[in-house]
């Protein structure tokens, strides 16, 4: 069955509404990064982030963030430290891996520039990519990247697996991360 499934990881995906959340929503279920199979439980906020009615065990136990904003939406960049202090009320963890990603670069009427987002990501020990959920340009790599940070993360995910024998492999240097390598970036 799924026994060559590594881990299932919890990924939240916040942001504020019509950011586009929803459509950044990976369908697949297990992802694949460097031969390690896991599997994504991800949780979207389906629209109650309008009502703040959020709860800490929406948070609980999540090993990774992704907080979404629309570059053409400035307002929705601005409240990302809402979304921060939230997250560290609420999270029960410190060594989860946050990804920021800016979506909704299709659009012609951009508000936030690349740079600011790299900046306030930089600032808050964030992964950083910007995207295009409707064209799918840099959805997958964003996942692709915040599983391998986890995974890299010792103590991260690994309890729950410890008496299962679970070995990791060692990617070799130079072979690159897939289709990113470091940071994604999307130009």
């Amino acid at each position: 069955m799924d026994e060559d499934v590594l881990t299932t990881l919890k990924i939240l995906i916040i942001g504020e509404s019509g950011v586009g959340k929803s459509s950044v929503d990976f369908k697949v279920k297990t992802i694949s990064v460097d031969g390690n199979k896991a599997k994504l439980a991800i949780w979207d906020t389906a629209g109650q982030e309008r009502f703040r009615t959020l709860t800490p065990s929406y948070y609980r136990g999540a090993q990774g963030v992704i907080l979404v904003y629309d570059v053409t939406r400035r307002d929705t960049f601005v409240k990302l430290d809402n979304w921060l202090n939230e997250l560290e009320t609420y999270c029960t963890r410190n060594d989860i891996v946050n990804m920021l990603v800016g979506n909704k670069i299709d659009k012609e009427n951009r508000e936030v520039d690349r740079n600011e987002g790299l900046k306030f990501a930089r600032k808050h020990s964030m992964l950083f990519i910007e995207a295009s959920a409707k064209t799918c340009d840099g959805v997958q790599c964003a996942f692709e990247e915040l599983v391998e940070k986890i995974i890299q993360t010792p103590g991260l995910w690994e309890s729950e697996n410890q008496n299962k024998g679970v070995k990791l492999t060692h990617r070799e240097e130079g072979q690159g991360g897939g289709a990113c390598g470091g940071y994604c970036s999307v130009l």
